[in-house]
């Protein structure tokens, strides 16, 4: 799948990240021996950086391709940019869900939700709203809304969540980001920006054992690559892919 995804957009990645209710402890050697383990298993992950809020460990950029961990003060997360496969993704986010709790003392009772993510970003030189209006809105009830040549499209960034079981405790929620501010309506000068499509199950909790996190894990990307192959890439890529070229 990671090929075909490939093809529709200029960047595809997988994201992961598990939202908690406690802060997580912010020892020095708490956090480097998380950061060495997983440095152990996945040698190119060498660059350790800090962000505003964010401890982060990284993989050199190449070709667009690279991973990363960040911990934040109630969150662990990870994602890889571009992978050659989902497999190599989902191998980075297992293991984390892996070593996190014994390295940074997780209870599966401080886990509200874990999510994981598929991102596409599609780059295009034009007003992103109308681009996103144009393949996903025109000619919808919605549309009466808008005087077509008449008025300039300012915001157009849909969100939809759906619950995948009967209790809702597991979602998921299709939202597109256009990045779009006045100035570019100002000038007509379209930066070469990303419209953004995330692809996001969640699994909230509560959470029994550790255990039950790998196997969160399973179904929640079994939801996200069927949600992928038989919605978003029909419905929602390639029509604004159309609408780009």
């Amino acid at each position: 799948m990671s090929s075909e995804l490939g093809t529709l957009c200029s960047d595809f990645y997988v994201n992961q990240r598990v939202a908690l209710t406690m802060d997580l402890p912010a020892a020095r050697q708490t956090v480097l021996d998380l950061f060495d383990r997983i440095k152990r298993e996945m040698p190119g992950m060498k660059r350790f950086k800090r962000y505003e809020g964010e401890l982060a460990l990284e993989s050199p950029d190449q070709e667009g391709r690279y991973c990363w961990v960040g911990l934040r003060r109630t969150s662990v997360r990870s994602g890889w940019v571009n992978p050659e496969s989902l497999e190599q993704s989902y191998h980075l986010h297992r293991l984390l869900l892996e070593t996190a709790p014994y390295f940074l003392s997780i209870s599966p009772l401080d886990v509200e939700a874990i999510e994981l993510v598929f991102g596409f970003d599609l780059h295009a030189r034009r007003n992103r709203n109308e681009v996103v209006f144009d393949a996903l809105l025109a000619g919808s009830p919605l549309s009466a809304m808008v005087q077509s040549g008449r008025e300039e499209m300012i915001d157009v960034q849909p969100f939809l969540g759906i619950a995948l079981d009967e209790s809702a405790r597991l979602q998921a929620s299709l939202e597109i980001k256009t990045r779009m501010g006045t100035a570019e309506l100002q000038t007509k000068r379209w930066e070469d920006e990303p419209i953004s499509v995330y692809l996001t199950v969640r699994r909230e909790g509560p959470f029994e054992t550790i255990e039950e996190f790998k196997e969160t894990f399973a179904i929640l990307a079994g939801h996200l690559e069927r949600l992928a192959e038989e919605r978003v890439i029909p419905g929602i890529l390639v029509p604004l892919h159309g609408a780009i070229l």
